[in-house]
């Protein structure tokens, strides 16, 4: 018993150390999101989804919740974020090129339909796509898609 209490008093102590030692936030002034919509045109209703499920992990700007404060709940929400923006970062749109940006979208609807996105960890405390969202953001998804390798198979 006295083990166990010795390393309980352990892990608190690295807890409380931990606190001291967050990861640096993905916050950003600028609009993240602007060129983005601005080239795939998403509606009101898209953006409102885009800002509320996949903005989040996958732009250089998070909205952090009160508890993205406790470590190391911090660190796990970094890694998220982190491995977000490199599959998928609207903040980045701007440098991939025409062949980039419809596998992205291609990708994007994919992640989509299968139900891989937003992801699991994500859904528990944010809460998932509703199948109505989901039609619509994949409709979206494809039409923008299309409008690439149209774009594509003209240069």
């Amino acid at each position: 018993m006295k083990i166990v209490k010795k390393i309980l008093v352990a892990l608190l102590i690295v807890l409380v150390i931990l606190q001291f030692f967050r990861p640096e936030k993905n916050i950003s002034e600028d609009a993240v999101a602007a060129l983005f919509e601005n080239e795939t045109k998403p509606n009101s209703e898209i953006v409102a989804i885009l800002e509320s499920k996949c903005y989040d992990c996958h732009s250089n700007n998070t909205v952090y919740p009160w508890y993205a404060e406790v470590a190391p709940i911090s660190y796990w929400i970094d890694g998220h974020i982190e491995e977000g923006k490199e599959h998928f970062n609207v903040s980045e749109w701007n440098a991939y090129d025409l062949e980039k940006k419809e596998h992205k979208m291609e990708e994007f609807v994919e992640e989509v339909e299968e139900g891989k996105m937003p992801e699991g960890s994500y859904t528990w405390i944010h809460g998932d796509l509703t199948s109505e969202e989901k039609e619509k953001i994949i409709a979206w998804g494809k039409k923008v898609r299309a409008e690439y390798k149209g774009q594509m198979s003209t240069e």
